[in-house]
């Protein structure tokens, strides 16, 4: 009885987390961005990814203005960014992972220098021209993340102690989506108990079953949302500092009514 009290609330969180508010992404966004000189001012943002940040899409991220930081929510989702000048940039632009809110009023969206360059013609020159620009116009949407045949992985944080206390993060979730609740139970277990957001990318418990554990994430796409169960991810012996393959992968694509600016979609 308690797993079906607490499937059904999870369902209430899908249905509070996919309201209309939050149901744009993939529509066209006309903006500004910059970039930071230094990746590892991006490697130590708000997401928590710590180092490994400037690893993802080879060093292609961004820190977000908060509607789409979204609290924490919106860490690890993909966006296909492109400058407007057509004498230094081209028609493509380049694909960012979000790891850091952007507090700055002025842009929607702080790159990396290596993202911010990506977005030149590919001539000589074009890409030092570009970043002597400093702040340019571009043009944004949702796209989802592509991680080829990689599964999603959970990495125990260093802060993590056994037996009491588990904090993870998720590496390389796929598709167009955003996980706001994560359920842990031991393997073979109906015995559920929830993490809570700690902060950026980073989930939370204190009440950590023995054995090897066992994940559901319940996952939003636009207005869509669904139940992703993991069986087995951390062995018995889990240890802090270590990645475990979940055995799964988020492929979903956001389904979303937002009429008023689909014919903005760019393709």
């Amino acid at each position: 009885m308690g797993g079906a009290i607490l499937f059904f609330l999870l369902l209430a969180v899908v249905f509070l987390f996919s309201s209309s508010a939050n149901a744009c992404d993939r529509c066209l966004h006309h903006s500004k961005a910059s970039y930071f000189s230094s990746a590892s001012a991006l490697s130590s943002g708000a997401c928590a990814y710590g180092s490994m940040a400037t690893g993802f899409f080879a060093g292609h991220i961004a820190a977000a203005m908060p509607s789409i930081y979204k609290d924490g929510a919106g860490c690890g989702a993909c966006f296909q960014v492109r400058c407007k000048n057509p004498t230094l940039c081209s028609s493509k632009g380049t694909t960012v992972m979000v790891t850091d809110l952007n507090k700055s009023n002025q842009t929607d969206l702080v790159l990396s220098s290596r993202a911010f360059r990506a977005m030149a013609k590919p001539v000589v020159g074009a890409d030092i021209d570009l970043l002597k620009q400093g702040i340019v116009d571009i043009e944004y949407q949702r796209v989802p993340c592509d991680y080829g045949n990689k599964k999603m992985s959970v990495r125990v944080e260093e802060s993590s102690k056994k037996p009491n206390y588990l904090a993870i993060k998720l590496l390389y979730q796929g598709g167009q989506t955003e996980v706001v609740a994560i359920d842990i139970a031991q393997v073979g277990s109906s015995h559920w108990s929830y993490l809570s957001r700690s902060h950026g990318a980073v989930w939370v418990t204190d009440k950590v079953p023995t054995g090897a554990l066992q994940f559901k994430f319940v996952v939003t796409a636009g207005y869509d949302g669904k139940m992703v169960w993991s069986q087995r991810v951390l062995p018995p012996n889990w240890e802090a500092g270590k990645t475990y393959d979940a055995g799964v992968q988020i492929t979903d694509i956001a389904q979303e009514g937002c009429d008023p600016c689909d014919h903005h979609i760019w393709t």
